[in-house]
């Protein structure tokens, strides 16, 4: 603002967020007042933890706080990990934590110094009200914010429930560690995270399942019952000790998201705008980190709209990647009861990595000798040896590590008639020279009709055979030890449309061919070309295709072929509920749905030599309402599994055109991991995994036994040659070819 024109401020809520922007305005030279219904000695919870980063920021903008803080903080570094009654620790973490009402006390004594009015046991005016009488309205008023709900016309606030019931409690002693232990109870699985926050006190979150909160009777038992009852649970973690409530209830937690966080001179602050999930303990550094931002964008804007838009333009991105981690670690925790079986060490590194934040190059850097023990478990044959070079068996095929180059459509087919060329033998044999296990094909179409553009390649034809013989030969002379994949697919009803880079789903000007599918349902209504629903020739005719089109794979000398079910193309169509309307018996319920890619599959590998691997590439998800579900998926993956499938390739999404997907780092890798543990069948991830820890990461917390990472190759195509020297490793798995190796070491920049 301006020197010298101080504004009044009004903030509603007297929670950390709302309490530490008013005091930081204060000292700026506006004028705070600040609203709070409950007492000075009110408050939830007993705990919060707040991260280095967090204080540092803290340290920056007002030593005073800083100093009393940290005079007040219990740190420790170590995290305990309690599964089926053995111990497992591991240390470097770094945590500070204090008593939320100790953290409340500093704060008013701060504002009061500052001359911030404080008005307790006051409920606010409503926030237009507000609003007309002063500059700037802090809205810090919590989960429940009567300021974004009477303003969600233009906040536009999401609340989503999460699948857990959770409880806040205390125990009078402290942990020496962040604690994590599972109960396997007779109703289910039941989680405590437990953490000091003072000399002789920790915060104790019980937390479970709705279904097994239920099945225990804790939906009816009050405070008392409920913390006797969970310190019985776990009463050995608590040395016999009991738990106590404070206001303590049964709670689901809600994700909060808002469209904007401002409207006019209102500005939204910590939970009241987000909220991330206590697992990850965000909640409070949020809050401060917003009070942060806010101030400093007040200091530095000419005038509050300039503030407000430059507060949440620095903001967002640093909230979204807080809420998408704190997604990953609830729904791991939602989850548990499918992780419980892994053994003790690996369900540790999963539960230190369930959100993404932590990662194995990172674990390693904190806890080398946990990590170490990790990888013995997980069957790296050395020390020098990262995860993702541990070789994998699939049938008589054994990957020499485990990365795998995607499948990724080219629209590069010569003359328009499906051959492979120049430029595929050129695409697929650098990434072959490049490193990784497995070089997988396009989508390669088993029919003229069957392609999704002019630009596809097929293999229903001698010469398109003769053609992709030619690369595989390549592949296998030039790149010894690497296996060349081919994935088969028709499109469906996504056919006869333009390459890519003329319009991604746009139907082709002229020369169209007719599309097919499970039901006359076009992928983009008034756009797309309406298909024409198979019928049982049809159905026999293309089981035919692509068995003759296996039948030229195997002799083009692919070590692997992949089935194609997922995207929307014709076999996925047959399986989501959103392109299936058959009423026939390929159509209804899901196991009709399956029927007939699984006589596609099987027709596929009785032609198939028996000693080389088949996958099947899947949508886990359609991100569309009524669509495929969770369970569809796995019990897809089933299905296929027990028809031999020796891997499922779990991609989601391209199903329907109106789909809302939610990406993120790794974003699908959940649906994979989930798979793995409820059917047992080795699993590729796929989506947005882009560097080597990210594999290693996933690798060891056992959520996949491949990684198929496509754009990364396509910006370098030796990218796992590169990650092999990153990790200063020489071995085996990541053979440089004999022309290329004197680039093995990455060439000095600069001076240097």
């Amino acid at each position: 603002m301006p020197a010298g024109s101080a504004l009044r401020v009004a903030v509603v809520g007297g929670g950390p967020g709302g309490l530490y922007a008013a005091a930081l305005l204060a000292r700026q030279g506006h004028t705070v007042e600040v609203w709070e219904r409950g007492a000075p000695e009110d408050t939830f919870g007993f705990g919060v933890v707040l991260s280095d980063e967090t204080l540092g920021g803290i340290e920056q903008a007002d030593t005073a706080v800083y100093a009393a803080l940290g005079a007040e903080f219990v740190r420790w570094d170590d995290i305990d990990i309690v599964h089926r009654g053995r111990l497992l620790t591991s240390g470097g973490h770094g945590f500070a934590a204090i008593g939320r009402r100790r953290l409340l006390e500093i704060l008013h004594e701060r504002c009061a110094g500052l001359g911030v009015r404080l008005r307790f046991r006051t409920p606010a005016p409503p926030a237009a009200v507000l609003a007309a009488s002063y500059d700037l309205v802090v809205a810090a008023d919590g989960v429940h914010s009567a300021t974004r709900q009477s303003g969600a016309a233009h906040f536009r606030p999401t609340l989503t429930s999460g699948h857990c019931r959770y409880i806040w409690l205390a125990a009078d002693f402290a942990f020496d560690a962040f604690r994590f232990e599972i109960a396997e109870t007779e109703h289910g699985v039941m989680q405590l995270h437990a953490y000091p926050y003072s000399a002789d006190a920790s915060t104790v979150i019980v937390e479970m399942h709705e279904t097994v909160w239920r099945a225990a009777g804790f939906d009816l038992c009050d405070e008392a019952e409920s913390a006797a009852r969970c310190a019985k649970i776990f009463g050995e973690a608590l040395r016999g000790r009991p738990l106590h409530g404070n206001r303590s209830a049964w709670t689901e937690f809600r994700t909060v998201v808002n469209e904007r966080w401002s409207h006019g001179n209102v500005v939204l602050l910590g939970d009241a705008a987000h909220t991330a999930h206590f697992s990850i303990g965000s909640g409070t550094k949020l809050a401060v980190e917003d009070a942060l931002a806010l101030a400093e964008a007040v200091a530095a804007e000419p005038d509050v709209p300039a503030a407000l838009a430059a507060y949440e333009a620095a903001r967002r991105p640093a909230v979204a990647s807080t809420q998408r981690a704190a997604a990953a670690s609830m729904r791991w925790f939602e989850e548990i009861a499918g992780y419980v079986d892994q053994p003790a060490r690996q369900f540790a590194f999963n539960l230190l990595t369930r959100s993404r934040r932590v990662t194995h190059d990172n674990l390693r850097l904190r806890d080398e000798r946990f990590t170490r023990a990790v990888e013995r478990d997980f069957g790296c044959p050395d020390e020098h040896t990262p995860p993702m070079f541990t070789p994998l068996k699939l049938r008589g095929l054994t990957l020499r590590n485990r990365v795998v180059v995607s499948p990724m459509d080219m629209y590069s087919a010569q003359d328009d008639d499906g051959m492979p060329g120049d430029f595929h033998l050129v695409h697929l044999g650098a990434r072959a020279l490049g490193g990784a296990a497995l070089v997988m094909t396009e989508m390669v179409c088993v029919s003229p009709e069957g392609r999704i553009t002019p630009g596809c390649t097929g293999l229903y034809t001698a010469e398109q055979a003769a053609a992709w013989t030619r690369i595989a030969d390549f592949v296998h002379t030039s790149a010894p030890g690497t296996a060349l994949g081919v994935q088969l697919g028709h499109s469906g009803r996504k056919g006869s449309t333009r390459r890519m880079w003329e319009g991604m789903d746009d139907p082709l000007p002229e020369g169209n061919w007719p599309v097919v599918a499970a039901s006359e349902l076009p992928y983009r209504p008034g756009v797309s070309a309406v298909p024409r629903a198979l019928t049982a020739a049809d159905l026999a005719s293309i089981r035919s295709d692509f068995a003759a089109a296996a039948v030229r794979a195997a002799g083009c000398g692919f070590d692997l072929l992949e089935l194609h079910c997922a995207h929307g193309y014709l076999l996925s169509g047959f399986l989501s509920p959103l392109t299936n309307h058959r009423t026939d018996t390929y159509g209804g319920s899901l196991e009709n749905r399956l029927r007939f890619p699984l006589e596609v599959f099987d027709a596929v590998r009785a032609v198939w030599p028996a000693d080389r691997p088949m996958t099947v590439r899947i949508s886990a998800t359609d991100w569309a309402p009524g669509g495929t579900s969770a369970q569809d998926a796995v019990d897809i993956a089933a299905a296929f599994a027990a028809h031999g499938a020796d891997a499922i390739d779990v991609s989601t999404g391209q199903v329907v055109a109106d789909e809302r997907p939610e990406y993120g780092r790794s974003y699908q890798t959940p649906y994979a991991d989930r798979i793995r543990g409820a059917v047992g069948v080795p699993v590729i991830a796929v989506g947005a995994i882009s560097s080597w820890d990210d594999v290693n990461s996933l690798l060891l917390a056992g959520r996949a036994d491949l990684c198929a990472v496509g754009r990364p190759h396509l910006y370098d195509p030796h990218w796992t040659l590169h990650a092999a020297a990153d990790q200063s490793y020489e071995g085996p798995a990541a053979p440089w070819p004999a022309p290329y190796r004197a680039g093995s070491r990455k060439p000095p920049t600069g001076r240097g």
